[in-house]
């Protein structure tokens, strides 16, 4: 019988090989795009929106339960058509910022389930000129989101490149638009920065201006 050799796989160590550690991916790494992984989860399909689409707001279709004992208020998403979005996953952001243990139903006194039908609120997202038009009189100027009559409004290009004062962290922007229009639904009003380094509160005007607070993107930070 003929000896057998050992075969070397990627697991086997070879004699003068080293082993480089491999670098930790870059969160804010962008591709061909202009995008991050996390701004794919978000929903973008590119870093370039448009000022205006077609005005047409689709609701994004299917539903899902509250998860939360809490009372249940219905969500439909809509997403303007013609925009540079995969609805369901920026349908999915929503819902998940909005049951996140720091969102408003931190308490556990609510939850939110998601219709396509007629719902309590609504959450759409739009291109510039379309949230001017859905939020006047209220004045938008292409650069900011609104709710109003039920309706939270969110600008598809803040969406897309967040606020100067947010940095890098987009993410954190698209949590703090979120809660922050929906908290108006839910009967809340602006309040201001409570004092030089703190959280900024999620009411706080914070597309506006965050400084001498620092961004926050949640009702109850500490969940």
């Amino acid at each position: 019988m003929l000896p057998v050799s050992p075969v070397l796989d990627d697991t086997t160590p070879r004699a003068g090989r080293t082993t480089v550690p491999r670098r930790p991916a870059d969160p804010h790494a962008l591709d061909a795009e202009g995008l991050g992984a996390a701004d794919r989860a978000a929903g973008m399909l590119s870093a370039q929106v448009p000022d205006g689409a077609s005005g047409h707001l689709v609701p994004v279709p299917g539903g899902e339960p509250a998860p939360g004992p809490g009372a249940v208020r219905t969500v439909r998403v809509e997403v303007e058509a013609g925009l540079p979005v995969e609805p369901n996953a920026f349908a999915a952001t929503v819902m998940a910022v909005l049951n996140d243990p720091r969102g408003w139903g931190a308490d556990g006194a609510l939850s939110f389930a998601r219709t396509d039908g007629e719902a309590e609120l609504q959450v759409v997202l739009a291109s510039p000129a379309t949230v001017d038009a859905l939020c006047a009189p209220l004045e938008t100027v292409g650069q900011f989101s609104c709710a109003r009559d039920g309706r939270a409004a969110i600008n598809a290009a803040r969406w897309a490149a967040a606020a100067p004062e947010f940095g890098l962290d987009r993410t954190l922007y698209r949590h703090y638009v979120v809660n922050h229009e929906v908290g108006h639904l839910l009967g809340e009003g602006h309040v201001d920065c409570p004092g030089a380094g703190l959280l900024a509160p999620v009411m706080q005007q914070q597309t506006v201006a965050v400084a001498p607070c620092v961004p926050n993107g949640w009702p109850y930070p500490t969940g």
